[in-house]
């Protein structure tokens, strides 16, 4: 049925859903004290580590780190996508699933989810108009034939073109101003400074991008004359988060009714290259480097993936972050194998030159798997010929290894890694289980185990997370550049807070992350907190999920934290999230929520300091606006306060 599944139906869904009954319909649980245990469904194990807690609704795997709330759990046994997922448990409750159509008088649950997709349409269908009939599509035209693809790969990729000059696509969209803000959300038009609206695409090749139910969310532009850059992308918008899709997807399963293996490599025109020549079972990530939210994702479609990079520096790096994604979801049964093509070839290149049969042994002698390249990778940074090199290599690789959820491969990897370095499986197990925080435990979550699990964010990336409005993580990008310098190791980058808790001394922790585990134990402060809007432009991580968690309480105030955390499911903020839910909070109720007022108030003070400085710069050098010079004057006197109440009592 289409439509959206409306956010009210699914936090009374999970109300009513009780996870014990969920989980064990599918694993036998026994009960032991409060909670219930088994052997973990996602990995292999002799000895249950598996626990569903009653209380919270929220089951964990000591073993491998699984977690969620039954909505979760649901989509990862059953391997379901949300939708399905929230079918399965309403059956289950005898309720019907509701859909919001968009009806006149209707209002819809993101008031940016319903017009987007039609004008997406609409623009994919003039682009490739365009390529067949616009006055200067010749170029283009010669490009794709350039590139050896024929009308029938070109139709089934649906390839179009973005004529050159600014207004095209605003001319044949037509409408008013209000049609135009749609499209400028849709990521189609640019508004300038000066309010002037123009086309994103002009003189590109355009590519379309398609989810999973084959529908328009986003293009690729390859351009044809000397402009930069050479592949410009949608940027982020309520229907596409680059960081989540993967090029090609959509056409791979469609042409694959079974599906047994998915080749990843680096752009669009190698996927199309590899489908021109009957290889079409690639896809491609749309700018980014491979996320662990891709590889989940591909895992739950096929058990096994090859990564096909370039062999120079840059395809050697993207690979190893393709690795490390990859071993959070490695289960016994699964496969991820690596493919580096000669020195300046690429997919697209090699394939046209070699032909596809070739290619096809290339893959079959020439791919390594993951536990090989694994352990080649480390060696040529750590010399086993050496007792150092051989200690530096258990160091670097026994908390790698640990990631792993197949028991039966973390063990064969970690035998292996015992025969090189001469380590026995006692000395190994310390090193993988080092703490790597001081964390006190809870009755639920042993303190060994960061709050999850995951990956570095990405160049570039950044996420429209629910709640936010699609709030920029300019900070990504500050941890990115920081974690690249020149001679840092792979294994030497540091995670940003979106992703594991700092690893501080004697359990500190940064305020906006206290506040935020405060936040989830107690949601009922998010009322005495008046405008989130007073901190709002902090580019800290931390910060924006805090202000993303503000408005949907304040917005939703009957939620709890098992809501907060399903509608983040699925994504890095939701592991850091489920992460903090499941650790106890020891300090006094008095002095938890006096903190969190503080750090409330502290933010504004930054953010109101920020903007005095701002408007101070631009008043040298240009005239401030009346709004802006009463803004002035009232950050001056001071008067502008944030009305943060505190705790009851201050």
């Amino acid at each position: 049925m289409a439509g959206l599944i409306p956010q009210r139906f699914i936090d009374d869904l999970l109300n009513r859903t009780d996870i014990v009954e969920v989980v064990g319909a599918r694993v036998q649980l026994k009960k032991t004290g409060k909670n219930y245990s088994a052997c973990c469904p996602f990995h292999q194990e002799k000895t249950p580590s598996f626990t569903v807690s009653p209380d919270k609704q929220f089951y964990y795997c000591f073993g491998c780190g699984a977690g969620g709330n039954a909505l979760g759990f649901v989509m990862d046994h059953d391997h379901l996508e949300f939708p399905e997922a929230v079918e399965e448990l309403a059956k289950r409750a005898g309720l019907e699933v509701p859909r919001e159509d968009g009806r006149p008088g209707q209002k819809p649950r993101q008031p940016v989810d319903s017009p987007l997709y039609p004008l997406l349409s609409a623009a994919a269908d003039f682009y490739r108009h365009a390529l067949k009939s616009h006055p200067a599509r010749q170029a283009a035209v010669d490009y794709l034939k350039g590139r050896g693809l024929s009308g029938v790969i070109a139709r089934d990729f649906g390839l179009g073109f973005a004529p050159p000059g600014w207004d095209n696509l605003m001319k044949h969209m037509g409408g008013d101003s209000l049609q135009e803000k749609a499209l400028i959300d849709a990521g189609l038009l640019i508004e300038n400074a000066e309010g002037r609206r123009y086309d994103r695409f002009r003189d590109r090749v355009m590519f379309p991008i398609r989810d999973s139910r084959g529908r328009v969310i986003a293009f690729g532009g390859r351009v044809l004359g000397d402009d930069k850059p050479k592949y410009l992308n949608s940027p982020e918008t309520p229907v596409f988060h680059k960081g989540q899709e993967l090029y090609g997807l959509y056409e791979a399963r469609k042409n694959n009714r079974d599906l047994d293996e998915i080749m990843v490599v680096e752009g669009y025109m190698d996927v199309i290259a590899l489908a021109q020549q009957g290889l079409r079972n690639a896809v491609a990530t749309l700018g980014t480097a491979t996320s662990e939210e891709h590889i989940k994702r591909l895992f739950r479609l096929v058990p096994n993936i090859l990564f096909c990079f370039d062999g120079d520096q840059a395809g050697r790096k993207a690979a190893w972050r393709a690795l490390e994604a990859c071993l959070p979801s490695l289960q016994d049964g699964r496969r991820a194998r690596f493919l580096f093509l000669p020195e300046g070839e690429d997919p697209d290149s090699l394939v046209r030159k070699e032909g596809p049969d070739a290619f096809r042994a290339r893959i079959s002698q020439q791919a390594q798997p993951l536990a090989d390249y694994f352990f080649r990778h480390l060696m040529e940074e750590a010399d086993p010929a050496t007792l150092e090199g051989k200690a530096h290599l258990a160091t670097l690789a026994a908390p790698l290894l640990d990631q792993l959820p197949g028991a039966n491969l973390r063990a064969l990897m970690r035998q292996r890694l015992g025969e090189i370095t001469g380590l026995g499986n006692e000395a190994l197990g310390r090193l993988a289980n080092a703490p790597t925080n001081d964390v006190p435990p809870s009755d639920f979550a042993p303190s060994h185990h960061d709050y999850s699990p995951s990956h570095p964010p990405y160049p570039g990336e950044r996420d429209d997370w629910p709640g936010g409005q699609g709030r920029k993580q300019q900070g990504k990008k500050q941890w990115q550049d920081g974690d690249n310098r020149k001679g840092d190791k792979p294994w030497q980058r540091r995670e940003p807070p979106s992703v594991r808790a700092p690893r501080s001394g004697a359990g500190v922790e940064p305020p906006t992350l206290s506040a935020l585990r405060t936040l989830l134990h107690h949601p009922q402060l998010a009322q005495k907190v008046e405008d989130a809007g007073h901190f709002a432009a902090e580019d800290d991580t931390y910060t924006q999920l805090l202000v993303a968690l503000l408005e949907s309480l304040q917005k939703h105030p009957q939620q709890n934290s098992l809501q907060l955390i399903a509608r983040w499911h699925g994504t890095e903020q939701g592991r850091l999230l489920r992460g903090l839910a499941e650790k106890e909070w020891l300090i006094r109720q008095d002095n938890l929520e006096q903190q969190f007022f503080d750090t409330i108030t502290n933010l504004a003070d930054r953010q109101r300091e920020r903007s005095l400085e701002g408007l101070l710069r631009k008043a040298r050098h240009s005239e401030l606006s009346a709004e802006e010079k009463l803004r002035l004057r009232a950050l001056l006197s001071r008067s502008e306060i944030p009305a943060f109440p505190g705790p009851a009592g201050t």
